[in-house]
């Protein structure tokens, strides 16, 4: 198969059809919704680790990186102990995520530095873009080569400059930000300008140019876990786009995922924020020690340790270990061993997080 001859942005042909004005219009309503019900968690800190861990796990499997969340979750506790490949896969993601989010908050601009810095934490690695050819992409099913990316690094180079330009500068496009979003995604996911992590980098992208437009303050909305129920769909989609100019379905499929998504996230902060308000005041009722401090650390992760109480609530060792028991035994956190360490689920919050509503 023949390398494609990728053009550069802005597309030439008109993507704002009625059809995609109309299904934006729906998504950008969900997608304000969401960013009022962000603001019901007081503390962004606790989403922005929560549902990026879903984020990083999702996006991950549609790499086929497949780790459940309890590695998951006892890599974050134990990174030096867990030897699992996968959970360490994942969390680089979540680290890359909340790398390139503290980039917009400074810079207020997405440029090809910063998604360096993203790939770089993803892959371990500063390979940056690709300098050799042999690059292609192929049908998971039958091994068939389905698309040859840009193989000449002067290309991906030139490429992925009018991207960064595009990105960011207004005078380039007038798209709607979710209809630019679409292009920008399908654009770096057909330049391919890493060895390696393009898909999981792409899918960053996508959440931090919502942030950088305004359109979210925190990274919350993740389209993974729609691909992953669309998986198919989403190749042959960003296909059709390379072979026939088939912008609105692409367009149209993006957009669905945003509202869809965004209904989900909803739901996901509406019961958090309920299981925080129980948990706050059942505590307060209970024990002294209650503190936000003691809320804040319970929830931005669904496990806990000894250690992350004596630092947030700065106590002692013995000290910590008895605030823990107390809510143990009072049912709010499970106690589990691994090795000689002891570790405390947040009992409400891992079963929110492990039984997301289907999209």
């Amino acid at each position: 198969m023949n390398e494609h001859n990728l053009p550069e942005l802005p597309p030439a042909d008109s993507l704002e059809t009625v059809n995609i004005l109309k299904k934006a219009a729906q998504a950008h309503r969900y997608l304000a919704e969401l960013k009022g019900v962000s603001k019901t968690i007081p503390n962004e800190g606790i989403l922005v680790n929560t549902l990026s861990l879903q984020e990083a796990k999702d996006s991950s499997a549609i790499e086929n990186i497949i780790t459940t969340h309890d590695e998951l979750f006892k890599e974050g506790l134990f990174p030096d102990y867990v030897s699992n490949a996968a959970a360490k896969e994942v969390r680089n993601y979540s680290s890359a995520l909340k790398k390139g989010f503290d980039q917009i908050k400074k810079s207020g601009m997405l440029t090809n530095n910063h998604i360096l810095l993203i790939q770089e934490e993803l892959e371990g690695n500063n390979a940056g873009f690709r300098k050799l050819p042999g690059t292609e992409l192929k049908n998971e099913q039958t091994g068939a080569t389905v698309y040859v990316p840009p193989q000449n690094a002067e290309d991906v180079i030139r490429l992925m400059s009018n991207l960064e330009k595009y990105i960011n500068d207004e005078e380039q496009s007038g798209l709607d930000p979710l209809v630019k979003m679409a292009v920008i995604h399908y654009q770096f996911e057909s330049i391919h300008p890493f060895y390696d992590g393009n898909g999981r980098c792409g899918r960053i992208i996508n959440i931090l140019y919502l942030v950088m437009k305004g359109l979210l303050d925190i990274p919350v909305l993740y389209l993974s876990r729609y691909i992953i129920r669309n998986k198919s769909e989403y190749y042959r989609l960003l296909q059709a786009v390379r072979d026939n100019g088939n912008w609105e379905e692409w367009v149209l499929y993006i957009l669905d995922g945003v509202e869809k998504t965004s209904i989900q996230t909803i739901h996901i902060i509406r019961q958090m924020h309920n299981i925080m308000l129980d948990y706050k005041h059942r505590i307060r009722e209970r024990f002294k020690f209650y503190s936000q401090d003691l809320i804040n650390n319970i929830f931005s992760h669904p496990y806990t340790k000894i250690e992350f109480i004596q630092r947030d609530m700065k106590v002692s060792r013995l000290t910590a270990t008895k605030y823990l028991e107390e809510l143990v035994n009072a049912g709010f956190l499970r106690k589990e061993k691994l090795g000689r360490n002891n570790y405390y689920i947040n009992v409400a919050l891992f079963e929110l997080l492990t039984n997301v509503p289907e999209l």
